[in-house]
């Protein structure tokens, strides 16, 4: 099993498009970590202004479509971003050594492409670092890698306040 290729933060993939990365250590196996972070559900209590709607559970294939604005939760129309999980690799254990968890979620529009993927690697028994990054072009006539570098800054602030709100639900 693979890994995301490693850049920094903000730096463009060969394609050129910019992604947008945070890197967190959870207080939780990477089992639980993976889990609950790959299922989109429990994404709507973590992204702001966020309602999400799935066909279920984290696997291969789940539909997922989460909506943003600033009354998208209480059923208001906002931005959508629809995905599919297009590869969903659980961690192998949860030992130093073990196997990490690697999920993909492509983006369809119908303005945020790219996609988002989610890496969470074994440290400990009870400890796991989660990666979490985001490349993600408009839809539009501008290229990918102006457009990337447009939405980087502000996923980067929502990766951040998604892993922390996260990392607080899973420590309690």
């Amino acid at each position: 099993m693979t890994t995301p290729t490693a850049r920094p933060a903000g730096a463009a993939a060969r394609d050129g498009v910019t992604g947008a990365r945070v890197t967190r250590t959870f207080p939780a196996p990477a089992r639980t970590a993976f889990t609950a972070l790959t299922d989109a559900r429990n994404h709507a209590r973590w992204v702001p202004q966020t309602r999400v709607e799935t066909d279920g559970g984290p696997r291969l294939g789940t539909h997922v479509e989460a909506v943003s604005g600033p009354l998208a939760r209480f059923g208001a129309p906002g931005l959508p971003d629809r995905m599919t999980i297009t590869r969903y690799d659980a961690p192998g254990g949860d030992g130093a050594g073990a196997s990490p968890g690697v999920a993909v979620f492509a983006k369809h529009g119908p303005l945020l492409l790219g996609e988002a993927t989610i890496c969470v690697e074994p440290v400990d028994d009870a400890t796991c670092r989660v990666t979490w990054e985001e490349r993600v072009p408009l839809a539009g006539p501008l290229p990918d890698a102006l457009t990337s570098r447009l939405t980087a800054p502000a996923l980067a602030l929502m990766l951040r306040v998604v892993l922390g709100r996260a990392a607080r639900e899973l420590r309690a």
